[in-house]
C-alpha cells in the first residue's frame, strides 16, 4: 500500500450551531468543531455515512452557457448526479483509524475485511462498501455508549483504485448523532493527485466527545495518514475481493 503527505493545520476552537432550516451542522474552516457532549448527543449509535457524486460538466462536454442567450440558465450551478460505473472509475471508501483508553490502536476499512464490531472493541462497525456511488454510499456507525473506552477516532476517506478524482467527485461525510442537529463535512477543496482525505477527529477530551474537522488531504494511503496523526501503524498492501455480479 502507497502512502503519501499532507499539512497541518490550525486548530481553531470555534463551536458552529445548528440551522433550524436544515437541522444541521456544517463544520468549516470558520468553524471546525462541535461537542456532542454539549448537544447531549453522546449517547447512543453514531452514524457516519460517506455519499459522493459527479458534476455533470466534468463529462458531458458542453460549453457554458451563453449570459446573454439565457442569462438565468447560466448563473444555474451546475447539477449534480449520483454516477455509475459507465460515467467514471472511482471508487471512494469510508475508514477510520482507532485508538482506545486502554492504549489498543487499530483501523477499520473494507481493505482486508476490518470491518470492526459495534458491540465488542473497537465499537465501530462499517457496514458495507460501495463501490459506485450509491444514493445511500457507506454508512459507519460507532457506540458512543462506550464513550469513555474511546479516546479518538479519525474517520478518513481513500480511493482504493484507478485515478485519482477527488477534484471530479462532490463527497460528503455526514454524521448523524442519537440526538441534536446532523453534522456535515464536505470535501470541496481541490487536490487533483490526492489519493486519501483525513476528514473529522472523534476525540474524547477530559470526557467532552468533540468532532473536529480535519480536510487534510494526502497523495498516498492509509500510511500517510497513520504518520501524519501518528497513530504508529504497520502497513501493507491490501486488496479487495471482486464484486460479485
Amino acid at each position: 500500500m502507497g502512502f503519501f503527505d499532507g499539512l497541518l493545520g490550525g486548530k481553531a476552537a470555534d463551536f458552529d450551531s445548528g440551522s433550524a432550516a436544515s437541522n444541521s451542522i456544517e463544520l468549516t474552516r470558520r468553524h471546525q468543531q462541535v461537542s456532542l457532549t454539549k448537544q447531549g448527543a453522546a449517547t447512543g449509535n453514531l452514524r457516519v455515512n460517506l455519499t459522493w457524486r459527479m458534476r455533470t460538466s466534468d463529462f458531458d462536454g458542453e460549453q457554458r452557457t451563453s449570459l446573454f442567450r439565457h442569462p438565468f440558465k447560466a448563473l444555474r450551478p451546475p447539477e449534480v448526479l449520483g454516477h455509475g460505473q459507465s460515467m467514471v472509475n472511482v471508487d471512494l471508501d469510508l475508514g477510520a483509524l482507532y485508538e482506545l483508553a486502554d492504549g489498543t490502536k487499530g483501523v477499520v476499512q473494507p481493505l482486508g475485511g476490518l470491518l470492526g464490531d459495534v458491540n465488542a472493541p473497537p465499537y465501530v462497525k462499517l457496514s458495507g462498501d460501495d463501490r459506485f456511488g450509491s444514493a445511500s454510499g457507506e454508512t459507519m456507525y460507532v457506540n458512543l455508549d462506550h464513550r469513555d473506552d474511546i479516546k479518538r477516532l479519525l474517520v478518513f476517506v481513500y480511493i482504493y483504485d484507478q485515478t485519482p478524482a477527488f477534484d471530479r467527485t462532490h463527497a460528503i461525510v455526514t454524521l448523524y448523532p442519537s440526538n441534536g442537529p446532523r453534522i456535515e463535512i464536505g470535501l470541496d477543496e481541490r487536490h487533483p493527485q490526492a489519493r486519501s482525505c483525513a476528514v473529522v477527529m472523534i476525540e474524547n477530551v477530559k470526557g467532552e466527545l468533540v468532532v473536529r474537522r480535519e480536510v487534510k488531504f494526502v497523495y498516498g494511503f492509509q500510511g500517510e495518514l497513520d504518520r501524519l496523526y501518528g497513530w504508529g501503524l504497520q502497513w501493507g498492501r491490501g486488496y479487495k475481493t471482486k464484486v460479485e455480479k
